[in-house]
């Protein structure tokens, strides 16, 4: 015997209430109709599921199993509302981002810690990539939202960027580094040392290049190549090892005694460091959510830095 589930969950409104009408009120039905369904679903079963002239009403033995299990409907189509409510709020989801390797590791990572702390019922998806597979993945719609460092004036109408953080590069070096220790460094004191660099895909790689040779090294001496930010750190602080990083990378180790800047001025990239998302696309709630918390602690960070000089 096949029962209507709609029925079942009016039962278990009715029984759970203590009566039709109040039955009716929980679930936003009228009384006439609420009982019309009772009569339907006795009529099915073919015999009554309340007890006669019991008031307040009581279910008979077979109306409380039914009840029981129409209270099971009842559950999971209110919990079926909250999933959509908090979604459309932006509590609730799943966020698809990515980013460059050594921004995403140095400090979106943390970002992304401090939102799920707030917003645990939003989930994730952090990826790695570069300007061109990041933004083919936006036009895709495979991808929510990428940050990276781009100059505004190459972001076509198809994307919308959104600036949160200046660029800037800085040497970086361990905490301990015979330079580190200098109250004055100067251009020739780093050209006994070798160097780290980023991937040569990397526009990092680029900035490095630049760098040294805007400061007349010509001859490169690079010890390690790494994509990963994990790897260049265990490199830099087991070694005298330099490399080239965006400033807000190295301020964020240097909170954790890991790494340091030299004081010496090199060339800021024209990138600036933005969150870019697809203009024809209406992001769905979490994802802005997740959009605004990114721009909001990145205003936090960028005043940090600008008091650290």
């Amino acid at each position: 015997m096949k029962l209507d589930p709609r029925h079942l969950e009016i039962l278990a409104a009715i029984v759970e209430a203590g009566g039709l009408t109040e039955g009716a009120a929980l679930i936003g039905k009228s009384q006439p109709s609420v009982s019309r369904s009772v009569s339907l679903l006795e009529d099915r079963v073919g015999e009554p599921l309340f007890l006669p002239t019991r008031r307040p009403l009581q279910p008979t033995e077979l109306g409380l199993v039914l009840a029981q299990e129409g209270q099971r409907i009842l559950s999971a189509g209110r919990h079926a509302s909250r999933v959509v409510d908090e979604h459309r709020q932006g509590i609730a989801g799943a966020v698809r981002v990515a980013g460059t390797p050594i921004f995403m590791d140095g400090v979106i990572s943390n970002v992304i810690a401090e939102f799920q702390a707030e917003y645990p019922n939003i989930r994730i998806d952090q990826s790695y990539g570069y300007h061109t597979e990041l933004l083919s993945q936006l036009s895709a719609e495979t991808l929510d939202l990428a940050i990276l460092p781009m100059r505004p004036a190459d972001v076509s109408d198809e994307y919308e960027f959104r600036q949160i953080l200046p660029g800037r590069n800085v040497i970086a070096c361990r905490l301990g580094h015979p330079l580190a220790r200098k109250k004055v460094v100067k251009l020739e004191d780093i050209t006994e040392f070798s160097w780290i660099a980023p991937p040569a895909s990397s526009p990092l790689f680029r900035d490095l290049r630049n760098t040294l040779d805007g400061i007349g090294m010509r001859d490169l001496k690079i010890s390690f190549t790494g994509g990963s930010l994990s790897a260049v750190v265990n490199v830099l602080t087991g070694s005298d090892s330099l490399t080239v990083l965006p400033f807000s990378v190295v301020f964020m180790m240097q909170r954790q005694k890991t790494l340091t800047a030299l004081p010496i001025k090199i060339g800021d990239p024209d990138r600036h460091l933005g969150c870019v998302t697809l203009s024809a696309r209406s992001l769905p709630a979490s994802s802005n959510r997740v959009l605004e918390f990114i721009k909001q602690k990145f205003e936090m960070l960028d005043r940090l830095i600008c008091n650290a000089g």
